[in-house]
């Protein structure tokens, strides 16, 4: 397994787009992206749990559910989010656009948005644009398409990666967009997954849940779940490996790249919180079992108390026994440890806390430890043999000046 370039387009197959289309008043960069597979693809998706969901969400999860797609529009700017029947029907327009320029079936097309809740999208000037889209498709596309699904957003996320699975060369590619309202439950998050592995809808639907168990729904920036929350993927089957139906060494190799890829990705949403200045990694490891260790560990890396203490720079590891003492999972107190870890200086830890006992620590170490881009903390307990992480980031000033205005 290795890690390449391209993006959506990596795959056989698959080429991509972004165009501005003026959906939102002084926007310059890209804002309609569109992914197009040569064949129609195998598909499967994961949406919000928030019981408030906006207009694509309700007409992707009811296309996905025949596992069948080849295209997908998105835009940000607009969520089409609580806007009602003529939302519902602008998601349609968006979808009905795409089907006529492509000449393919409109129940193949996929729609997603981001943007601002509670607002009419501003659905023509999408429709006016897809023509532009769809004759700019290219293995270089996925440029234009990875800016274009960005809002607040300060980096780009795309990953791409090359693996075997009997004996065929098989590629993966994604891009998202995720730097605010993130708190996924399987934000406003939307992920885009192509490869062309030849898979099955109801493996490729198992894949998708086991993998967003470990990775993208242990991120969280700033504890709000999203309208919109849309994680997609499509295998058009055109590396030719034998179809994976069954559980089996195929379907391993598939989950353990898609767990890698889905890794990268979740690692780089966390990073770019709104307002963010480092990323924060919790492990948690000596748990009863593999889901509480993650919720342990999420419920660490959600707490704006720890947030704020990791913006501060302030080795304050009570407010990590406090969030784990109100996850509502088992552990023991009296056997848990905590650690803090960063690249510092080559390489260096502090532990704090020792079997339930304070620890006298240099805490100029500690404070230069926390001061790196990338800061761990490693909480060891004794109530078992599970492992499980979750990422965040710290809580800014930033953070409060970005969203007192978003809609505004």
């Amino acid at each position: 397994m290795q890690f390449i370039d391209g993006g959506v387009c990596a795959p056989c197959g698959f080429v991509a787009n972004g165009v501005l289309s003026g959906i939102k008043a002084g926007r310059t960069k890209e804002d309609t992206a569109l992914i197009y597979s040569e064949k129609v693809c195998t598909a499967s998706g994961v949406f919000t749990q928030n019981k408030v969901q906006a207009e694509p969400v309700k007409l992707t999860r009811s296309r996905v559910k025949n596992h069948a797609a080849q295209a997908v529009i998105a835009n940000s700017g607009n969520a089409n989010a609580c806007t009602g029947e003529e939302g519902a029907k602008n998601a349609v327009r968006m979808a009905n656009a795409v089907s006529k320029s492509l000449s393919i079936d409109e129940e193949n097309v996929l729609v997603c948005s981001t943007g601002v809740i509670g607002q009419q999208i501003n659905v023509k000037a999408i429709e006016d644009h897809v023509d532009e889209l769809a004759k700019g498709l290219s293995k270089e596309g996925h440029e234009k398409a990875r800016v274009a699904i960005m809002t607040t957003d300060t980096k780009y996320k795309e990953c791409a990666l090359e693996t075997e699975i009997a004996g065929k060369k098989v590629r993966f590619g994604t891009m998202a967009k995720g730097s605010g309202m993130i708190h996924i439950n399987m934000g406003t998050m939307l992920g885009f997954i192509t490869t062309d592995c030849a898979i099955s809808g109801q493996m490729l639907d198992k894949a998708l849940h086991e993998s967003i168990l470990g990775t993208y729904n242990c991120v969280s920036v700033d504890g709000d779940t999203s309208t919109n929350d849309t994680l997609l993927i499509l295998a058009n089957g055109m590396a030719g490996n034998p179809e994976i139906t069954c559980e089996g060494k195929d379907y391993d190799d598939f989950l353990a790249a898609l767990n890698a890829l889905n890794t990268q990705i979740a690692r780089k949403i966390a990073a770019d919180g709104e307002g963010a200045t480092r990323l924060i990694e919790c492990n948690v490891n000596g748990a009863v079992d593999v889901p509480t260790a993650r919720r342990l560990a999420k419920s660490v890396i959600s707490s704006s108390l720890v947030k704020a203490a990791f913006f501060g720079k302030d080795a304050n590891w009570g407010r990590i026994l406090c969030a784990l003492g109100y996850s509502g999972e088992f552990f023991t107190p009296e056997k848990t440890s905590v650690t803090f870890e960063s690249a510092f200086d080559g390489g260096k830890s502090i532990m704090v806390f020792e079997k339930g006992v304070p620890l006298n620590f240099d805490e100029d170490l500690a404070k230069k430890i926390l001061s790196e881009d990338e800061v761990k903390i490693q909480v060891q307990m004794e109530d078992g043999n599970a492992s499980g992480t979750a990422w965040g980031c710290d809580l800014t000033y930033d953070y409060v000046k970005i969203n007192g205005d978003y809609r505004t």
